[in-house]
């Protein structure tokens, strides 16, 4: 079933964050349906930053391209501001969709941008933005590519022009809709009273962010048809690997993490190492 054909359901989309192959085979293995690959995440992971425009558009489409060479799931994958003007928007669009993105997000913040729950945001003119999100649905080659509009307006020019902004957006043609950093329940339900009707809505839920985290099916009774938790996995990473690092440097042994960690043939039978082989051998027989 393409992306596509899944938002058409009304059920709830739920697409965790990753931010490598391994992380997406392990979305994937656990059942979910669609996966998310996070601009803060690559940043978090491949440079050891903040999400505050770092990465770069070679970066993101290298990451996309090992991610949906590994997994079948669809990958809905942050473009930022598309890295640049409505010309680099559009090498973008051409570039992740040949890299196989299910969905591509653009956002309406100046260049450099930073994170949706951080402050100091500024948003580029409603139709500087239009027009990049035009140039994005020119460049795509599919319409089961999908474009999904990103306005982080709400905290820089209120709820009212956010609102707004969505509006223009979808005047476009865009897929579907994503108000960042909605800070109420209320706001919230006022966003899916609004546009879920007309679109499919995407709720972003940030443990510690602006926006109150609920789960799947809060979010759906409210309205929502897509819902991600981007930088989960890397916080939870983190979390772990600041332990393990931990045990190690005071132990000066694994021993005392084994019962939480996979061993070697463990880790080998997630990855698939064991089928790999035999289709080595197969074809070293000429089969």
């Amino acid at each position: 079933m393409s992306l596509k054909q899944r938002l058409a359901d009304a059920r709830l989309l739920l697409a965790p964050g990753v931010y490598d192959a391994l992380s997406a085979l392990l979305a994937e293995q656990a059942g979910f349906e669609a996966l998310y690959l996070s601009g803060a995440s690559i940043a978090y992971t491949r440079l050891g930053r903040s999400d505050v425009g770092l990465t770069t558009y070679p970066e993101v489409a290298d990451t996309l391209a090992r991610i949906t060479e590994r997994v079948r799931v669809p990958v809905i994958v942050d473009a930022d501001t598309g890295f640049g003007n409505a010309l680099n928007v559009q090498r973008t669009v051409r570039g992740f969709e040949r890299a196989g993105a299910a969905m591509i997000q653009l956002e309406d913040q100046t260049f450099p941008k930073r994170c949706g729950h951080l402050d100091g945001k500024a948003v580029v003119p409603v139709a500087e933005m239009c027009g990049k999100l035009r140039a994005a649905l020119d460049a795509r080659t599919s319409e089961c590519t999908l474009i999904l509009a990103r306005t982080d307006a709400l905290a820089v020019e209120g709820l009212d022009a956010a609102f707004e902004r969505a509006e223009r957006y979808l005047e476009c043609g865009v897929d579907a809709l994503f108000i960042e950093a909605l800070r109420t329940p209320a706001q919230m339900d006022a966003a899916c009273a609004r546009f879920a009707q007309r679109t499919p809505l995407l709720a972003n839920m940030v443990e510690g962010g602006k926006t109150p985290v609920q789960s799947a099916a809060e979010l759906q009774q409210r309205g929502f048809r897509l819902a991600i938790f981007p930088g989960g996995t890397v916080r939870a990473l983190a979390h772990a690997l600041q332990g393990y690092y931990a045990s190690l440097a005071a132990h000066g042994t694994t021993a005392p993490w084994r019962e939480r960690m996979l061993d070697f043939d463990g880790l080998n039978a997630v990855i698939g190492t064991p089928e790999l082989m035999a289709l080595g051998r197969r074809y070293d027989a000429g089969g």
